[in-house]
């Protein structure tokens, strides 16, 4: 299959292409609105829309796989294509490799060039992410929300919020 983190158009366009050309089912977490993915997909690459999913249910790159992670298990997926800009794809690896890996899926790297819009990552983020897809597979929860009901009164006196 095809996984598409969603962030940017041209991510769901390279994955419509490459679905177009190879026939296997895409699935696409916190991507455009769903007007734009089905004309996309749909009408402009003539995909059925069984062959693609939409997914919202994430938000940000941890829960683009903590989210759906447990569906693709019992969908019997074993490998997916992972589908995003080469300025994330680091991160998304690393934690994609925790999080889907901890259930048997292999994931292959599709990057899209980003150009001119490219952000580069820092190495903070990038193992702030890891450490989070760890312990989600640890404990089955995104200490996320814990750390930051905790943390937000401190960062707020602090001045960094």
């Amino acid at each position: 299959m095809i996984l598409v983190l969603g962030g940017d158009a041209a991510r769901e366009e390279a994955a419509a292409r490459l679905a177009r050309s190879d026939g296997l089912p895409v699935v696409v977490t916190g991507g455009t609105n769903p007007e734009y993915a089905h004309w996309l997909f749909q009408h402009k690459e003539g995909l059925p829309s069984r062959q693609v999913q939409l997914d919202y249910r994430a938000r940000d790159t941890v829960s683009n796989f903590t989210s759906l992670v447990d569906d693709l298990r019992k969908a019997r997926i074993r490998h997916a294509l992972l589908v995003t800009s080469t300025d994330h794809m680091d991160r998304a690896l690393l934690v994609g490799r925790i999080v889907a890996g901890s259930r048997g899926i292999h994931l292959t790297p599709v990057p899209v060039p980003c150009g001119p819009l490219c952000v580069v990552e820092g190495r903070r983020r990038l193992w702030g992410d890891g450490v989070r897809a760890a312990l989600w597979v640890v404990s089955g929860r995104d200490i996320r929300p814990w750390v930051e009901d905790r943390l937000a009164p401190w960062l707020e006196k602090a001045g960094f919020r």
